[in-house]
């Protein structure tokens, strides 16, 4: 019987990470008129945080006890959950889902430009032409002053913005905080957000419907979180990280087959650029790993 590498387990688990990610935004992009966005989030994240909480109690990270600094990264970092969520999501109930997710893509380069910004991060001149490049094709997918473009496509650049942001403040917590853990305080947020809003709101009944593409988004969101904290932890970080964009071909497919969308050649061109560039910035970001270990290890102590 052949044996699955580390490295092929971690980049399968990848795979349906983004799968099950791209699967939830679709059931939220049918969810578009049937109920506010607000009361969607809120729904749906009663079900997410149960859900997370169940898998943080089995795998022992339901963890309180962590630092007055770390608590303070974990509280930004769901507050940046809270923005991404609105945007993304608003921007999905008013523009395809393939050009959402393109514009998604944009996120390795965005958080290699904002780590070395605000992080002091190292950027060769390679990745720095690289993330150019990357932006030329997120304009490609926008089209700023063309007959496509509309607010959404700035709401989907925010939401790359606070998904850029929360990434960057992940790198500064501790590494003992309990990832699982991250993401149920961060779901938790979301939902509370979810119920402030909807409260002022006159609340839309929730019909069978509504109600299954609710318990649906849901199921897969703690899907995917649960097969990308996996993917993570098996294999090379620079052989699986590049698979997260199978959540372009995933979008492309359920855009065409679930809402008969189909992009521009402009916006799949973009979108082409925009994946070429963020690989090539990942496959960069691990030889300069490499190169740091070597460093480091060659030190004398």
């Amino acid at each position: 019987m052949m044996q699955i590498s580390d490295n092929m387990r971690g980049a399968g688990l990848m795979v349906g990470s983004m799968v099950a990610f791209t699967i939830n935004d679709a059931f939220m992009k049918g969810l578009a008129g049937e109920i506010p966005l607000f009361q969607a989030l809120f729904v749906r994240g009663v079900a997410t945080v149960i859900c997370l909480v169940i898998l943080a109690y089995f795998l022992r990270q339901l963890d309180f006890k962590q630092s007055k600094r770390d608590w303070g990264m974990i509280l930004l970092r769901a507050i940046a959950e809270v923005g991404g969520a609105y945007f993304f999501i608003t921007a999905l109930f008013n523009m395809p889902i393939a050009n959402a997710s393109a514009i998604l893509q944009a996120l390795p380069l965005t958080v290699a430009l904002g780590g070395a910004i605000f992080l002091r991060e190292t950027l060769g001149w390679r990745r720095v032409l690289a993330i150019i490049t990357g932006f030329v094709g997120v304009m490609l997918i926008v089209r700023p002053g063309s007959e496509g473009f509309t607010i959404y496509s700035i709401y989907a650049l925010l939401a790359v913005a606070c998904v850029t942001m929360r990434d960057l403040v992940v790198r500064r917590m501790s590494r003992h905080v309990p990832s699982v853990f991250v993401a149920l305080v961060a779901a938790f947020f979301v939902m509370l957000s979810g119920a402030v809003v909807t409260a002022t709101q006159v609340w839309v009944p929730v019909d069978s419907n509504a109600g299954l593409l609710l318990l649906g988004s849901a199921a897969f969101v703690v899907f995917g979180y649960v097969f990308s904290v996996a993917a993570m932890r098996t294999g090379e970080l620079g052989f699986v990280a590049p698979f997260r964009y199978a959540s372009l071909i995933t979008a492309l497919i359920l855009g065409w087959a679930v809402f008969g969308d189909w992009p521009r050649n402009i916006t799949l061109l973009g979108a082409f650029i925009v994946v070429a560039t963020g690989m090539f910035t990942l496959y960069r970001e691990q030889v300069a790993a490499k190169r740091l270990r070597k460093t480091s290890q060659s030190v004398p102590h």
